[in-house]
């Protein structure tokens, strides 16, 4: 499997398994910190209806009654074709609270890829891109969306960042 994470960078570990960022909308990871400072994993089942990963491992769900959606991307400069799968996944995400379903948007601590595609959906829903980041942090973290190059992209927008990042040779 390919690397789709960068070190920890002393940013703490988030402090629940996921948390409601919207109404019906969730984010989260695939690891979290207990209060002892104990890296445990994150293992879903039932708890959503839709769960799209940004990053997988073997063994953390979701239970079989769950739709899941993966779209592996890193956490780093993206390329425009990961930046359109992050435009897809904010639309299905969309598309999904507005049937009623409860969503879980996750990646390896729910903080920037998973923070990416929330911010997304919010923007999609109405919020400004400033407003998108800070909703993020407030419900999930204040370490939520610290991958500068993910905010940048919001702020100029995914489709715009996409044309930008298309041009690199």
């Amino acid at each position: 499997m390919r690397k789709t994470r960068r070190g920890d960078r002393g940013v703490p570990g988030p402090a629940s398994p996921w948390d409601e960022i919207a109404p019906g909308l969730w984010m989260g990871g695939h690891y979290w910190t207990d209060l002892a400072g104990e890296l445990r994993p994150v293992v879903v089942a039932d708890e959503f209806d839709l769960v799209i990963s940004l990053f997988t491992r073997t063994g953390h769900g979701p239970g079989p009654r769950a739709e899941h959606i993966v779209g592996e991307i890193p956490d780093a400069e993206l390329t425009a074709d990961q930046l359109h799968t992050v435009q897809r996944l904010a639309r299905v995400a969309g598309l999904a609270l507005d049937s009623g379903l409860t969503t879980l948007v996750r990646c390896h601590s729910g903080y920037n890829r998973s923070g990416l595609v929330v911010a997304r959906c919010l923007v999609d829903r109405g919020l400004t891109p400033d407003e998108a980041v800070a909703r993020v942090r407030r419900g999930r973290s204040p370490w939520a969306l610290h991958n500068e190059a993910f905010t940048s992209y919001l702020t100029a927008g995914l489709d715009v960042a996409a044309l930008l990042v298309g041009l690199d040779p």
